[in-house]
């Protein structure tokens, strides 16, 4: 039982700022608020959420409450600090932006791999909207103070990405992003002959419970994992790796890679989920060498979001943008090609 004296954020002397917020699912089962924390807050440790907890910091419920609180179901649990996260201290920067298409209420940028798209986890300078900060001024700020900010790409993903210039543009493209109008394809090299020609992926989807830096599937959202979908159509099949096209209905974190993965091919190259070692193939000696050169030309996932479409909030007419594959997966695709065109492919149980 939480003690009388405890009290709500609004009640502190100062300003706190919100590092974290999280709402329980419906299925939550009873869970120490500092284990609930440390199966969601990326890089954290116990100790340093159990000191947070003893410094007041952590909330239920807009109640302050202890390392072992337990979480129910629904709950909503923060963690404000007196200091404001420091990814959201935007240094404007002087980066080249590839525009695709621009006007007075948006703008869409094509990418490159290798470009993350917002300040954290130790990529303070160097993103998207450091570039954003300085081409443009008085960018509207979305839910988490990220300027023009609409959706998002992984770091060593490529493609379109579009951003607001306004703020009605902002809600109404959020609105589009949540009613799941939006189309968003996404094109992938994947380990393994997808058997199937087109299908459909679903299952909720969090932070893996042991290795944090990876999202996981689940089977519900007692864990506060979400629910996602993706569609895959395969394009061509090359021997012993398939490429394929996936269009998202939802937008979870590593979407496209955990579901590919929880399927049996995991997307080419992709270090963070084992697609960097030689999942499908032979054991010969020039079979690894032709692997390792096609990871030195694509040094990243092979994942690229090729198309956008969504309405445009002013002018009322839905836009489509579509952008050619990048150098690197092009050339990929060819050695894949030729390759599966001059060896046998010895099939295995898929």
């Amino acid at each position: 039982m939480l003690e009388d004296n405890t009290i709500g954020p609004d009640e502190l002397d100062g300003d706190l700022f919100e590092h974290f917020r999280f709402e329980a699912g419906k299925g939550q089962a009873p869970l120490r608020v500092d284990k609930f924390l440390m199966n969601l807050v990326e890089n954290a440790t116990r100790n340093k959420i159990q000191q947070a907890a003893t410094n007041g910091n952590i909330f239920v419920n807009d109640i302050t409450v202890k390392s072992n609180h337990k979480v129910k179901a629904n709950d909503v649990v923060r963690v404000l600090m007196e200091q404001p996260p420091f990814e959201n201290i935007i240094i404007p920067e002087n980066i080249p932006l590839d525009i695709v298409y621009e006007d007075d209420d948006l703008l869409v940028i094509n990418k490159p791999a290798g470009l993350v798209v917002h300040p954290g986890h130790g990529n303070y300078t160097g993103t998207l909207v450091n570039a954003l900060a300085y081409h443009f001024e008085n960018l509207p700020l979305n839910s988490s103070e990220r300027p023009g900010l609409v959706h998002r790409i992984d770091k060593d993903t490529s493609g379109l990405l579009v951003v607001a210039k306004t703020d009605w543009t902002m809600s109404e493209l959020q609105k589009q992003f949540a009613a799941k109008t939006t189309e968003r394809e996404y094109i992938a090299i994947v380990w393994g002959n997808v058997v199937e020609d087109e299908g459909t992926i679903e299952s909720y989807i969090g932070r893996h419970v042991k290795n944090r830096m990876q999202m996981a599937t689940f089977p519900d959202d007692s864990t506060g994992a979400k629910y996602a979908v993706t569609h895959y159509k395969v394009l061509e099949r090359l021997g012993y790796v398939t490429l394929v096209s996936c269009r998202l209905e939802t937008g979870r974190t590593h979407q496209i890679r955990v579901h590919l993965k929880s399927i049996g091919h995991t997307l080419f190259n992709d270090e963070r989920y084992g697609g960097n070692m030689i999942l499908k193939g032979t054991t010969f000696t020039k079979y690894k060498q032709f692997i390792d050169n096609c990871f030195q030309i694509l040094p990243r996932q092979a994942l690229h979001a090729r198309t956008l479409g969504f309405m445009h909030p002013i002018k009322k007419e839905f836009m489509r943008f579509e952008t050619d594959l990048p150098q690197d997966i092009q050339t990929c695709i060819q050695k894949w090609k030729t390759y599966s065109s001059n060896h046998e492919v010895v099939e295995d149980d898929e």
